[in-house]
Formats: structure tokens, sequence, C-alpha cells
């Protein structure tokens, strides 16, 4: 089924809304911002996570391989799990998963154990699209004032620029050299089957 126009018009949010498919991808993913550090981003991405499926409920999801990308001036890598996403390529016609808030917190934590492995990069976080809060630039300039009251749940921070931007809600240790505020998890919304 093709998107109308208004549904084209209002975005792939609105479209999962008004129970269409989305003319553009919603991914629920890992995203990692590796800086300018390619040495670590391929040690990443070269990472075997046992399981390659992972458990949302009663369903076993796998992932699909990790890519690599130059987003602007640092490399990124992008963790997605098989048929969870809206509108993934990488999915093909394979029929999505419909899950719910709860099993998608369950996927997420499981990729924050993922990313637990990995060493050398700056931010990282999951969820649905995540990308737009991995830059420094921009966390700096546009989302400071969600740092500051920690309403950026699951946002991973180096603890350079964890110092650098100095927040001023209390952030946990992830593991050694980097801070966060804890993931909480999904809410039900038009993304999700509850």
């Amino acid at each position: 089924m093709a998107p109308s126009a208004n549904v084209m018009e209002h975005g792939p949010r609105e479209a999962v809304r008004l129970g269409r498919k989305p003319a553009e991808a919603i991914c629920f993913e890992l995203v990692v911002n590796f800086g300018d550090d390619a040495e670590a981003a391929q040690a990443a991405a070269l990472v075997d996570p046992k399981p390659w499926a992972l458990r949302a409920g009663a369903h076993r999801i796998p992932l699909h391989r990790p890519m690599l990308a130059k987003v602007g001036s640092y490399i990124e890598l992008s963790i997605l799990s098989v048929a969870v996403s809206w509108s993934c390529g990488l999915d093909g016609s394979l029929p999505r998963f419909q899950l719910t808030a709860a099993e998608l917190t369950e996927l997420g934590h499981q990729l924050y154990e993922l990313l637990a492995q990995f060493r050398g990069y700056v931010s990282a976080r999951v969820g649905w699209d995540p990308e737009c809060l991995l830059d420094p630039a921009e966390l700096r300039n546009e989302w400071s004032g969600e740092l500051n009251d920690g309403r950026l749940h699951g946002l991973v921070l180096c603890d350079e620029l964890h110092a650098e931007l100095d927040p001023k809600a209390d952030y946990d240790v992830f593991q050694p050299g980097y801070r966060w505020i804890p993931y909480r998890g999904e809410k039900p919304s038009t993304l999700t089957a509850d």
C-alpha cells in the first residue's frame, strides 16, 4: 500500500499512527559514535555477540551485521535487530515482529549488554532512531536542557565528553570510562504493539 500524500507530509511516526507503513525507515537500534577512532569502531563491528538472537518476550530476534558509516566528523556504528524496525531495507520482505514496550525494553537492555563490550567510543544510545543524540556539538547546543535534567535516559557518554558537557543531573557509571542516565525502557506508543 503506497503512502498517501497526507502520510508523506506528516512523516513516518504519523504514518504508523494512521496504521500505514511509513515512507522512511524508523529503526530500533544501538547506535555508537566512535569519534575518529576507526580502530575501536572496527573492533566493535567484529565483536561476536553471544547469542546472535536476542530475547524479546517469547520471540528470539537475530541481529543484522553491524554497519559502520562516516557521519560528518565521526564514525558511527549501528546494530539493528532483524524485523523490528519499520520500513528497514535490511529486513527486505520479512514480516515485522509486533513487539510490546516491555519486549522492546528487554531487547534494549540486551543491546546495552552488547555495548558494554565496546571500548573507545564517545557516545551511544539504544532506541528509535537515536542518532540525533550522539553528536557532541548537537548535545551541547540542542539538548543541554535534557542533559541537565536527566531526560535523555539511556544516553552513554565517555568520561571526557561528560566532563566537557558538565550536565547537572547525576549520571551513573555505565562501565569504567563511561557514564549514563540508566535506560528506563520503552513506553507504549504508535511504534509498539500495546
